[in-house]
C-alpha cells in the first residue's frame, strides 16, 4: 500500500530527527559538565594555592620578626624602619638553630628534650589562645613549667580554619614560644623568669613541637596579696619597679609589656617575677608630630614629646610605669601603710598616676622607703621609755597561749606582725587593747625585720634559745615562772 509507505518513511524520518537532536543535547550537557568539574577543579587548586603561599607568607613574618631580636642591639637597629634594609628571614631549620646557638652562648642550655624523658605532669598552671602551660616533675623529681603550643586554643583553631593545615599552623603558633625563648635569652633579671632550657622535638618531619623548660613559679593571686601583711606587698611593687627599671635600658633598647597583666608574673620564694614575655615589644614608635605621640588608656590620655629623630621619647617606658601604677599600686601600695611612711607613698601614687617621674626616680623613691623601713628611721620618733613598761625574759617562749587576731598578720592563727626593735613592738602592743605580751623570735622576713607575736596571755614560760618575752608590768606579777 503506497500511503502506508509513505506513512512509516515520515515516522522513520522523524525519529531519527528526533534522536539527532537528543544526542547533540547529551553531547552538549556532557561537554557543559566537563567544564564545570575543569573549572571548579582549578577553582579548588587555586585556593588551595592561596591558603598555602598566605601560611608561608605569615611564617616568613614571624621569622623576620624574631631575628632582630637575635642580633646585637647596633646590627638590630638597621632593621628597624628607616634605619636601613630589614634583614632577610632565614629558613625554619636555620632560625631554630640561631636559638639554639644563643642558648648556648648564654649557658642556659642546662635542659633540653632529653631532660624531659620519663617526665610526669602535675597540674594544669594556665591556657590562654597560644599556649598551655603545665607543671610537670621530671625524672629526677625537679619540678619545672613547661610551655607548649596550646593545641585547643584560639590561636590554633582560628589558623586551622583559615589555612586547613594543622601542622603549618602549629609552626605557626610556635613562633610565640620560639620568640619568648630569645627574650627570655636577652633579657636576663632576677626578676624575669629563668629559662632552664628548650625542646624542639616531635615525631619524624613533624614541626612546631616546641617546648619551653622554665622554673616553677606560684601563680600572682591579687586577692590573696590585698590580705597579705603591707611589707608583703611592698615588695612586690619594689620588684616590679626594679623590673621596668632593666627594661627601660635592656640589651634590646627600651621594652615595652604590651599585654601588662598579673597574669602574666609568677611569685619564685616570695619574688615577683614576668614569666609571660611574648608580648614584650622593643620596637620604638615613629612619629611625624607630637600628636603621634598619646598614650591611651582607659580613663587618661598622656601626650610625650616626638625627638628630633622621628621617635616618641619614652614612650615604651612611660606606658610601663603607667599600668604599674593602675594595676598594682592602686591596689597594693597605700592600704595599711606605716605611718611614718605614709607621706612617701603618697609622693609615688601621685608621681607614677600622673607620669611626672620617669623610672629612674621611681625607684630611687622605692629604694629610699625600703632604706627607711628596714633601718628603722621611720620610728625614730617613738620614745625610748616605751619599753620600760614590759618586762623582759630573754632565752624563752610561751606556751598554753592566748592569741588573738590582727590584721593584716604573717599568721592566720593569731597576731604576728614585723617589727624593726623591741620598741616598735611595744607601741603596736600598746595600741591593740587585747596586747599584754609579745614574743621576738629569732625569724626574720625578707627586709631583715624582726617576727614579733602578740597575745593577751599565756600560761607558762619555757626555754627558747632564741626567743625573748616581753610582759606589761601590770601583768608581770601574774606570770609564772620558767
Amino acid at each position: 500500500m503506497p500511503g502506508m509507505g509513505s506513512s512509516l518513511r515520515a515516522a522513520a524520518l522523524l525519529a531519527f530527527v528526533v534522536l539527532s537532536i537528543l544526542v547533540s543535547l547529551l553531547i552538549s550537557s556532557v561537554q557543559q559538565f566537563g567544564a564545570r568539574v575543569s573549572h571548579s577543579s582549578g577553582a579548588a587548586a587555586l585556593a588551595v594555592h592561596e591558603r598555602e603561599s598566605a601560611l608561608m607568607y605569615q611564617l616568613n613574618e614571624r621569622r623576620k620578626e624574631i631575628l632582630p631580636l637575635l642580633l646585637p642591639r647596633d646590627a638590630a637597629d638597621a632593621g628597624q624602619p628607616g634605619r636601613g634594609r630589614s634583614p632577610e628571614p632565614t629558613s625554619e631549620y636555620n632560625l631554630w638553630n640561631e636559638i639554639a646557638h644563643g642558648s648556648r652562648r648564654a649557658r642556659m642550655d642546662e635542659m633540653d628534650c632529653d631532660s624531659l624523658v620519663d617526665m610526669q605532669a602535675v597540674e594544669v598552671l594556665g591556657s590562654g589562645y597560644t599556649k598551655l602551660v603545665v607543671k610537670v616533675n621530671l625524672a629526677d623529681g625537679r619540678p619545672v613549667a613547661l610551655k607548649l603550643v596550646n593545641e585547643q586554643g584560639i590561636d590554633m583553631g582560628k589558623c586551622v580554619e583559615d589555612f586547613q593545615d594543622p601542622q603549618g599552623c602549629r609552626q605557626l603558633v610556635s613562633y610565640k614560644l620560639q620568640k619568648e625563648i630569645v627574650l627570655l635569652q636577652r633579657l636576663q633579671h632576677p626578676n624575669v623568669i629563668k629559662l632552664k632550657g628548650h625542646c624542639a622535638g616531635g615525631q619524624q618531619g613533624e614541626t612546631g613541637r616546641v617546648s619551653v623548660i622554665l622554673e616553677q613559679g606560684d601563680p600572682l593571686q591579687m586577692i590573696q596579696l590585698l590580705q597579705s601583711p603591707w611589707e608583703d606587698r611592698f615588695r612586690v611593687c619594689l620588684d616590679l619597679v626594679r623590673l621596668l627599671h632593666f627594661l627601660s635600658r635592656s640589651p634590646l633598647g627600651s621594652v615595652a609589656l604590651l599585654d601588662f597583666q598579673p597574669r602574666q608574673f609568677v611569685t619564685v620564694g616570695g619574688e615577683l617575677k614576668l614569666t609571660d614575655l611574648d608580648d614584650a615589644s622593643a620596637e620604638e614608635t615613629a612619629c611625624q608630630s607630637h600628636a603621634d605621640c598619646t598614650l591611651q588608656f582607659p580613663n587618661r590620655n598622656f601626650s610625650l614629646p616626638c625627638s628630633a629623630c622621628g621617635v616618641c621619647e619614652g614612650l615604651s617606658e612611660k606606658r610601663n610605669i603607667y599600668n604599674a601604677y593602675r594595676y598594682f599600686f592602686t591596689y597594693l601600695l597605700p592600704h595599711q601603710a606605716p605611718p611614718g611612711l605614709t607621706h612617701l607613698v603618697d609622693h609615688i601614687m601621685n608621681s607614677t598616676g600622673e607620669l611626672k617621674a620617669d623610672i629612674n626616680q621611681t625607684l630611687e623613691a622605692f629604694e629610699h622607703i625600703l632604706l627607711l623601713y628596714k633601718s628603722g628611721l621611720h620610728v625614730d620618733n617613738l620614745p625610748a621609755s616605751i619599753i620600760s613598761d614590759y618586762t623582759v625574759t630573754q632565752g624563752t617562749g610561751t606556751s598554753g597561749n592566748v592569741d588573738y587576731r590582727c590584721w593584716p598578720s604573717h599568721s592566720q592563727q593569731g597576731c604576728v606582725l614585723s617589727v624593726h626593735s623591741a620598741r616598735e613592738a611595744a607601741h603596736i602592743c600598746n595600741s591593740h587593747s587585747q596586747c599584754n605580751s609579745f614574743t621576738l623570735t629569732g625569724q626574720r622576713t625578707w627586709t631583715g625585720r624582726l617576727l614579733a607575736s602578740f597575745r593577751s596571755g599565756f600560761s607558762q614560760l619555757v626555754p627558747d634559745g632564741t626567743s625573748e618575752v616581753y610582759v606589761k608590768k601590770s601583768k608581770a606579777s601574774e606570770t609564772p615562772a620558767a
